[in-house]
């Protein structure tokens, strides 16, 4: 960014929390029995874990697929990518915004609710005792030290690689969903793309406001175009 459009931290700072809602909100999970993803006024969007839970119950567990057991294991780790990635740039950047940390609050239910499809299905969890940063998906371990060596750069470059993260997250949970039928697994990605779609307008919207234009990375312009365009999803 050029020295003529240089924001000072606390403007930054200002305009980060007033895009996410205020600085004093926190997100709160809605009543058990109530539905089982919740969005706040922010946009930010969470599973509550006992209504899931109770979704789940009432559907049916069906046979998996070769496919659907490899996007499992696959969502189970990207989920923690967004989660952990989040974690790092609030400890960078979380005296200046709580964006950060309250979408890594967010992204942990996401986390949270794949692993208990890895449960309900009997299936090993590829983090269940990974450190936070470490992955077992080659991949998503190169994807976490690009993505926090790039936010650390500057508060702007944190919220350019939390918007790719979305991206990521919506591209491949669109892919996984050809190839998923059980009911639950569809319930659990369908939520999952809610949220990914409503975490990416904030992030692009908190960079309109301070005078960035963000470019799409992972997205095709055209579907990129149509999510922020849209208004938060409830």
């Amino acid at each position: 960014m050029s020295s003529s459009k240089a924001l000072s931290i606390g403007l930054l700072a200002a305009l980060v929390l007033s895009a996410c809602g205020g600085g004093g909100d926190s997100f709160h999970p809605a009543a058990v029995g109530g539905p089982p993803f919740v969005v706040d006024s922010s946009g930010l969007s969470s599973f509550n874990g006992p209504s899931l839970g109770i979704s789940l119950a009432n559907l049916p567990i069906e046979s998996l697929s070769a496919a659907e057991q490899s996007s499992l294991a696959y969502m189970r780790e990207e989920e923690k990518l967004a989660q952990d990635v989040y974690t790092a740039m609030d400890t960078r950047w979380g005296s200046n915004t709580r964006i950060f940390g309250n979408i890594a609050a967010s992204e942990s239910t996401h986390s949270e609710a794949v692993r208990q499809l890895l449960l309900r299905y009997n299936l090993s969890d590829p983090a269940a005792t990974a450190a936070a940063g470490f992955f077992q998906n080659a991949t998503l371990q190169g994807l976490y030290l690009q993505l926090v060596t790039n936010g650390n750069a500057s508060l702007v470059d944190a919220l350019k690689a939390g918007a790719a993260i979305e991206e990521i997250d919506i591209v491949d949970l669109n892919t996984a969903m050809q190839s998923v039928d059980n009911q639950d697994i569809r319930l659990v990605y369908g939520n999952l793309l809610k949220g990914s779609r409503n975490h990416l307008r904030s992030f692009v919207g908190i960079l309109q406001n301070l005078g960035v234009t963000y470019a799409p990375q992972y997205m095709d312009p055209a579907s990129y175009a149509t999510t922020v365009g849209a208004n938060m999803e409830p």
